[in-house]
């Protein structure tokens, strides 16, 4: 199969209809600030933007159990419906109007992510509003109602993708994404994240390594709470590229969960738009390296709507475009302006934090007086031997 093509983004308005209410942390203000920011940046000048299509109920049942989609549709038509057994209803997955017609066009527009990049009419393609990660098959749960990323790496499989890699990097365990796969040796699911021990969803330790016949295939980098910069770029290096080295994904899916930044409400890690955006460059460089440029793009979590999502988001764009912003780049006064006027807030002047992320390799040398690295010692000592790799630094 021939691959390649240009870079494309999947975007239309339908896609800030997801939206749980104004008092809601995830809300839609984080998107639309995201493509303001990286079209006035000229970001989006040298990408193809593609429609968002609606995601059918067949496409949606590949993963997701009739009874929940009967929920999201009846609890969105309806008025005064919930139904807390699938999730809806709650403080985290509140009912809104249409919920299921908004979840279908974000899962849609994952989907044609992965068609763009599986035809081969794009090489890279970015569904920014996507990441939904924590959906179940039989229930909504942290934000999430259907989780697209699931639904598009099933059709992958269905198309003949052999073996596909997904590397989530939002602070919270990617959990929907892995129990999906949980079997499936097929899928190599690789998540780092804030310890469940601290976090929401409580899960993603280095012994869950995946099912019967499928042992090694998920990959949990549980990190300690205040990891910075520093420390998160060296579990990264120690554990992922290896990994997906052994593996050779046919594509490459990445979920972009920005809420690892220092400045976001609902966790506790240390990151900059700088690291965040070392991690980004690095996924593109293994995204070419492993599975031959194919590489879905997805977002995620993220709750520092102005200062961080659209920065970091437009980073990725960038990246994803083969256009990286310089960090010193200035954000656009139009923007900042647009900002002020809609919420009363103070935009940031700078694309950077001014950090330079930089972090020490893991074969110089392991520190077992180290929270991070017995961390990453953990996860490479459970899961590297199950892929014929030496755990050891």
């Amino acid at each position: 199969m021939e691959c390649a093509g240009p870079t494309s983004f999947v975007f239309d308005p339908t896609l800030t209809d997801y939206n749980f209410g104004p008092a809601h942390p995830m809300s839609p203000v984080r998107v639309d600030l995201t493509m303001r920011l990286a079209e006035e940046l000229g970001v989006l000048a040298g990408i193809k933007r593609v429609d968002a299509p609606m995601a059918t109920d067949e496409q949606i049942l590949t993963v997701h159990d009739q009874a929940l989609l009967d929920a999201v549709t009846r609890c969105g038509t309806e008025p005064g419906q919930e139904s807390p057994e699938h999730g809806l209803g709650t403080d985290d997955d509140p009912v809104f109007k249409d919920m299921h017609i908004a979840s279908a066009h974000v899962v849609g527009a994952s989907l044609e992510a992965v068609r763009q990049v599986w035809s081969g009419e794009s090489l890279h393609s970015v569904n920014i509003a996507g990441g939904l990660h924590h959906a179940m098959p039989d229930r909504a749960s942290g934000f999430c109602i259907y989780n697209d990323v699931a639904v598009g790496i099933k059709q992958l499989l269905a198309d003949g993708a052999e073996r596909v890699a997904y590397v989530d990097v939002d602070v919270h365990h990617g959990d929907g994404v892995e129990a999906i796969f949980w079997d499936d040796p097929r899928v190599l699911t690789i998540s780092l994240h804030e310890t469940g021990q601290m976090l929401f969803p409580g899960t993603g330790f280095p012994t869950d390594t995946g099912g019967d016949g499928a042992e090694g295939t998920a990959v949990n980098v549980a990190l300690p709470p205040g990891t910075s910069d520093a420390g998160w770029l060296r579990a990264f290096h120690a554990v992922v590229p290896p990994l997906l080295r052994e593996f050779a994904p046919d594509v490459l899916v990445t979920q972009h969960g920005c809420d690892s930044h220092m400045d976001d409400p609902l966790a506790h890690m240390m990151l900059s738009v700088d690291g965040q955006r070392a991690a980004y460059l690095a996924l593109h460089d293994l995204a070419h390296e492993v599975a031959g440029g194919r590489w879905v793009v997805t977002g995620g979590g993220g709750y520092s709507v102005v200062d961080v999502v659209p920065r970091a988001w437009a980073h990725l764009l960038a990246i994803a475009s083969g256009q990286p912003i310089d960090p010193a780049t200035p954000t656009p006064p139009q923007w900042r302006a647009h900002v002020e006027q809609v919420l009363g807030a103070t935009a940031p002047h700078r694309m950077t934090d001014g950090r330079t992320p930089a972090f020490r390799d893991w074969a110089d040398g392991y520190d077992p007086d180290s929270w991070l690295d017995r961390a990453i010692n953990a996860t490479r000592t459970e899961v590297f031997p199950l892929h014929g790799l030496d755990p050891l630094p």
